[in-house]
């Protein structure tokens, strides 16, 4: 494989890696300020409204660029949600201006991937994508749960490793004009504002790689920058993938699934500190255990299943769902976490192939950028409308029981229906 390939794979590990970190940083900001309970579903809705309401431009905008500089841009943007977090903005504001980089940067990330390999090799590469970014995921929630944990050692850690790096900075930024001091108090005041700052220096990394990621001949560039055009446009690619058999298929599974991951992670905190009585910091570590179950299964996926046989997988999306009503019935540390792995290896082997079908057909029918702006649109408008359910109904106090239940018999039902629908669509092997 290329070298190119790995860079790219080292750009979105570390942007990943600072998504997933800063998540749980901005939770504990939450909790830091005593923002109600439901505000934290309502802390992703922010970050995603941006992949809704940008949709039918991002898809364009990675399309007409090069995708490794759409990709640098775009940790920039998120960059600035950082610093954003760290002069005290609204972390609700300042997470959704984190949003609206990955909005832009999803796109070239995944179109990429079509563009520089043979779609032959397109589950494999989707396998390797899939497993560093759940990789990202663990550590950025190991990461994210040590950082807003505020122990005597990560204090003192910061205060002798994070501090001077930030005297040095400001003496740059402030040619010496104004005292160290005054310009690191209002920065790094608190545990979590130095997290938050850690966490900028990994999208600073991110973005490093990102200068280093190979240029590939635009395939399909948009013809018109207008607005008007790229709305008509849009709507087009999205009516075009619905349409397209596969691309329904696969488009409506990975928007079940990423709606439904989103919350997962939210009800996993939940459901710790009421079942385990974990804190923030163990609650968010232990949701690391569903991504090391989907790296094992999309490992799977790459060496079992075959791109023309995507579709054979879905019912694993069905299992996925009953081992989500499994949580109820579990009281063990021990236990829970052999139960999250298994939910996280029958979501990697079934949502892998389905992603790179559903990226082949994009790719084939309208291009890749455009393709997975529709794509992000469909899964950012499920976890918005999941999200606005969780939020509601803790918000209305219902038992974390309750809402385990309804959230598993939501993933049974649907994809038992979307595999009695389409379960067939591949018997000819043909895309």
């Amino acid at each position: 494989m290329k070298r190119g390939f790995y860079i790219i794979l080292a750009a979105q590990f570390f942007s990943a890696l600072a998504d997933n970190a800063l998540l749980f940083a901005a939770i504990a900001l939450l909790k830091q300020v005593h923002a109600p309970s439901w505000h934290t579903p309502v802390l992703q809705q922010a970050f995603i409204l941006s992949f809704i309401f940008l949709a039918p431009f991002v898809g364009a905008f990675a399309d007409s660029l090069p995708k490794g500089r759409v990709m640098l841009i775009s940790n920039a943007i998120k960059m600035a949600g950082c610093l954003a977090m760290l002069v005290g903005i609204n972390p609700l504001l300042a997470y959704g201006l984190a949003g609206f980089g990955a909005a832009s940067y999803s796109p070239a990330k995944y179109g990429i991937l079509t563009e520089y390999l043979p779609h032959d090799r397109l589950v494999w590469a989707n396998s390797w994508m899939e497993g560093l970014t759940v990789a990202a995921i663990i550590l950025g929630a190991v990461v994210g749960g040590e950082l807003v944990t505020p122990t005597i050692e990560l204090v003192l850690h910061a205060q002798a490793h994070i501090l001077p790096l930030i005297r040095v900075m400001a003496a740059v930024i402030v040619e010496y004009r104004i005292t160290l001091d005054a310009v690191e108090i209002p920065l790094l005041k608190g545990i979590i504002n130095q997290a938050i700052f850690a966490i900028f220096l990994i999208y600073l990394v991110a973005a490093i790689f990102n200068l280093f990621i190979p240029k590939v001949a635009i395939e399909h560039k948009p013809f018109s920058r207008s607005p008007l055009f790229l709305l008509r446009d849009f709507w087009h690619c999205f009516t075009l993938l619905w349409k397209d058999p596969l691309g329904q298929v696969s488009l409506a599974v990975t928007t079940l699934f990423w709606g439904a991951g989103a919350t997962l992670r939210l009800l996993v905190l939940a459901w710790a500190a009421v079942v385990l009585h974990y804190d923030i910091g163990a609650a968010a570590k232990l949701t690391a255990w569903v991504a090391v179950g989907i790296a094992i299964g999309a490992v799977l996926a790459a060496r079992f299943v075959k791109l023309e046989h995507a579709v054979k997988v879905i019912p694993m999306g069905i299992g996925m769902g009953l081992l989500v009503l499994a949580m109820m019935l579990v009281k063990s540390p021990l236990v829970a976490i052999l139960l999250l792995i298994g939910i996280g290896i029958m979501a990697g082997f079934f949502v892998v192939p389905m992603n790179a079908l559903l990226q082949h057909r994009g790719h084939l029918l309208m291009g890749a950028g455009r393709s997975i702006a529709v794509q992000n649109f469909n899964e950012n408008i499920s976890i918005f409308v999941m999200l606005a359910l969780y939020a509601l109904m803790v918000k209305l106090d219902w038992s974390i029981y309750v809402i385990i239940f309804m959230f598993g018999m939501l993933l049974i039902s649907v994809m038992s229906w979307l595999y009695r629908k389409h379960g067939h669509d591949q018997d000819d092997g043909h895309l």
